[in-house]
């Protein structure tokens, strides 16, 4: 049966599938963690409250890049090359969602409208995360190599989705409503796109690596084709909604430590 469990437990039972999907999310990981470190040294002086909060999300990123390597290395194994196909953070980039790394890399502070972009894109791609993480806690959170890795991050990236939340809407009470509703909708429906294209991309080569025969590769190429329609139709629309958050100022304080996995 094709299921996100078995598809899963194929991974995690191969070692150079394995190999690949951590290390595929620890580049992600990593560019989210630098990301975030340089908007905390660049926000603007009258949002300078949100720094350690940005500067909170990096470190979380940063830790996730090391679970993951942390995963690879108690199996021996160390991590490949990211093909680029699969760069689901670097594609989003390159096709404009986001900051541009060009002005990251520099010395000029960041505006209020890139505050906005900034978490915009943010609530976008950690509902994702989000979605992804709480999948692999149902199937995999009693796991013995993989469930305590699963949990923490699971618990981080709903902190993550929880800010953003709670300081996009404090943007909008302030006189940003309508632009973050422009950036929140062109954002979530560039994500979609960039999730498919990278979903196809990693199903391609999970294919090749577990020897899955046409039938099932075909399969699940349709499944990923599936789910793009619906949330080009509608399912885009869970990822502009805005609430207030029951868990307020999920990341205003210090990253918490999990010395396992570091």
């Amino acid at each position: 049966m094709l299921s996100a469990r078995s598809l899963f437990q194929e991974i995690l039972g191969d070692d150079e599938s394995f190999r690949l999907f951590c290390s595929i999310a620890a580049g992600g990981e990593d560019r989210g963690g630098w990301e975030n470190g340089r908007i905390a040294a660049l926000v603007p002086e009258r949002h300078r409250a949100l720094a350690p909060k940005i500067a909170r999300h990096g470190a979380d990123e940063d830790r996730h890049g090391r679970i993951f390597r942390s995963l690879l290395h108690q199996r021996g194994l160390e991590p490949v090359e990211v093909p680029p196909e699969t760069d689901y953070t670097g594609i989003l980039e390159r096709r404009g969602i986001g900051l541009p790394h060009t002005r990251l890399r520099g010395e000029t502070r960041l505006t209020e409208r890139d505050i906005v972009i900034y978490l915009a894109h943010s609530r976008v791609t950690e509902q994702r995360a989000a979605e992804h993480m709480e999948m692999l806690v149902e199937h995999f959170g009693d796991h013995p190599e993989v469930g305590r890795a699963v949990t923490v991050i699971r618990h981080d990236e709903s902190n993550h989705l929880s800010y953003c939340h709670e300081e996009l809407l404090r943007l909008a009470a302030a006189g940003h409503g309508r632009a973050i509703r422009r950036i929140l909708r062109r954002s979530a429906l560039a994500e979609i796109a960039v999730h498919r294209d990278v979903s196809l991309a990693v199903a391609g080569h999970m294919g090749r690596i577990l020897r899955w025969p046409p039938s099932k590769t075909a399969a699940l190429v349709a499944a990923i084709h599936v789910l793009y329609a619906y949330e080009r139709l509608c399912g885009w629309r869970r990822m502009v909604t805005l609430r207030m958050p029951r868990r307020r100022n999920a990341l205003g304080g210090p990253a918490p430590r999990h010395p396992e996995f570091v």
